[in-house]
C-alpha cells in the first residue's frame, strides 16, 4: 500500500516492463543452448513492433540447461521491480512447445478471477506471447523440432511482493510477470491500472460485493476501521479513480465506497478521474462556490478562494459551521454514478491526514 502521491510535476523516462526483461533473458538463454554464443546484451522486438537492445548481466551454461539476467529498469514509474534482477533459466525438452514455471521470487496463482488459472505461474499472457514468439523464431533459426522449459526468477521477488497487491490478488510466493506493450511509460502506470482491475475481479469472483477503493493507506484504514472489510474488498487505487468506475461497467458489484483525502475527493467532484497532480488539481474558487451553496458567507468564500491549501479552505469552512466536506462529497457521488451503472450503490467518505473521516455522502449500510 502507497501513501498519498505528493503534488509536484517533475520530468519522466520510460522503461520497460518485467515482461520484456524475462523475454530478453530467456531469448539468450535459448541462444546459448541452440548456438553455443554468449554476448551482454540482446535484441527483442516489442508487441508493436519497436525493437529495443537489453543488456545482461550473466549468460551462462548450468545443470541441465542455461541462465541469463538483467537489471529491471523502470524509467520514473513509481515500480516495486525497479532495480531488481530478473533472470530466465531454459532447459530443451523433446516436445514442441515452450512450458512457463514460476521461480524464485515469482508468485502463483491461488485464487479464482485472474486472467490466469489456478496453480499457474503468475506469468501473465502479453509475456508468456513474446517469450513464445521469440523462441519459436529462434528454434525455426536453427532447425530445432523440440520445446523449451522456461522458469522466470525474481531475486528477492518474494520480499518485493509484499509491497504489491498480489497477496491480496491471492499471488502468492512472489511477483507477477507483467507488460501488455513491453515499455513502462511513466504514471501511466498500466501495470497499476491492470492490478485494480484484477482486484475488482478477483473481490467479486471470489463473492465479495461490497468493496473499496482507497487512495492511501489512512484511506484504507478508515474503510478498514468502518465497514471491517477484508484485504480482498479494498482497492487500492492510488490516484486512479476513472480505472475503478470505469471497471464496474463490465464489472458491476453491489456496493462501491471510495474513500481519499479531501484534496483528492474535491478533485473527483469537479470530475476529474485522475487524482494526481500532472493531471488535475485543486479548485479552490469551486471549493468556495460549493461553500457558498451550503451557507459560507462572502468573506469565507473569499478564504477559501485565498487559501494555501485544501486543507487551510476545509479547516476554515469548518470553523464557520458549514459543511463544506460533505458537499464535496455529494458533487464526487453525483459525478462516480454519472459513469458507474444504475444498479452500484455508491458512497463517498473524504478523510483528513490523520485518518478522521471529514466529509460524507450515500447511506451507511
Amino acid at each position: 500500500m502507497r501513501d498519498e502521491t505528493a503534488e509536484q510535476p517533475a520530468p519522466l523516462r520510460s522503461g520497460l516492463t518485467t515482461g520484456s526483461c524475462a523475454t530478453a533473458t530467456s531469448l539468450a538463454a535459448a541462444r546459448l543452448l541452440l548456438g553455443g554464443t554468449s554476448s551482454d546484451a540482446v535484441h527483442i522486438v516489442l508487441p508493436k513492433g519497436r525493437q529495443v537492445q537489453m543488456r545482461l548481466e550473466f549468460c551462462r551454461l548450468i545443470d541441465g540447461g542455461a541462465e541469463a539476467g538483467t537489471i529491471k529498469d523502470a524509467g520514473d514509474d513509481p515500480d516495486v521491480t525497479h532495480g531488481a534482477l530478473l533472470y530466465s533459466q531454459v532447459c530443451l525438452r523433446s516436445e514442441p512447445g515452450i512450458g512457463f514455471n514460476a521461480g524464485r521470487g515469482v508468485g502463483t496463482v491461488t485464487r479464482p478471477g485472474l486472467v490466469l488459472g489456478v496453480g499457474e505461474p503468475a506469468i501473465n499472457p502479453v509475456p508468456r506471447k513474446m517469450i513464445s514468439d521469440h523462441l519459436t523464431l529462434l528454434a525455426n533459426e536453427f532447425g530445432y523440432r523440440g520445446g523449451f522449459e522456461v522458469t522466470v526468477n525474481v531475486e528477492n521477488g518474494e520480499a518485493l511482493a509484499l509491497k504489491t497487491m498480489n497477496p491480496r490478488l491471492g499471488i502468492l510466493g512472489g511477483l507477477s510477470i507483467l507488460g501488455t506493450s513491453g515499455i513502462v511509460r511513466p504514471f501511466s502506470c498500466a501495470a497499476y491500472i491492470a492490478s485494480i482491475h484484477q482486484g475488482i475481479d478477483v473481490a467479486k469472483t471470489n463473492g465479495y460485493l461490497h468493496i473499496a477503493a482507497c487512495t492511501g493507506n489512512a484511506s484504507e484504514d478508515t474503510m478498514r476501521r468502518v465497514y471491517n472489510l477484508p484485504e480482498i474488498a479494498l482497492i487500492e487505487m492510488g490516484d486512479f479513480v476513472g480505472a475503478v468506475l470505469k471497471h464496474l461497467r463490465k464489472v458491476p458489484v453491489e456496493k462501491l465506497s471510495l474513500c481519499g483525502g479531501f484534496g483528492k475527493i474535491s478533485k473527483l467532484a469537479a470530475g476529474h478521474m485522475d487524482l494526481h497532480s500532472r493531471h488535475s488539481s485543486i479548485d479552490l474558487p469551486q471549493l468556495a462556490e460549493w461553500a457558498a451553496a451550503v451557507g459560507a458567507d462572502t468573506a469565507l468564500q473569499q478564504g477559501i478562494r485565498e487559501a494555501n491549501t485544501s486543507q487551510q479552505a476545509l479547516a476554515m469552512a469548518s470553523a464557520a459551521g458549514i459543511a463544506l466536506g460533505d458537499a464535496v462529497c455529494q458533487h464526487a457521488l453525483d459525478f462516480a454514478r454519472s459513469v458507474v451503472p444504475a444498479q452500484v450503490q455508491v458512497e463517498v467518505f473524504a478523510i483528513d491526514r490523520q485518518g478522521g473521516i471529514v466529509g460524507h455522502a450515500g447511506a451507511f449500510q
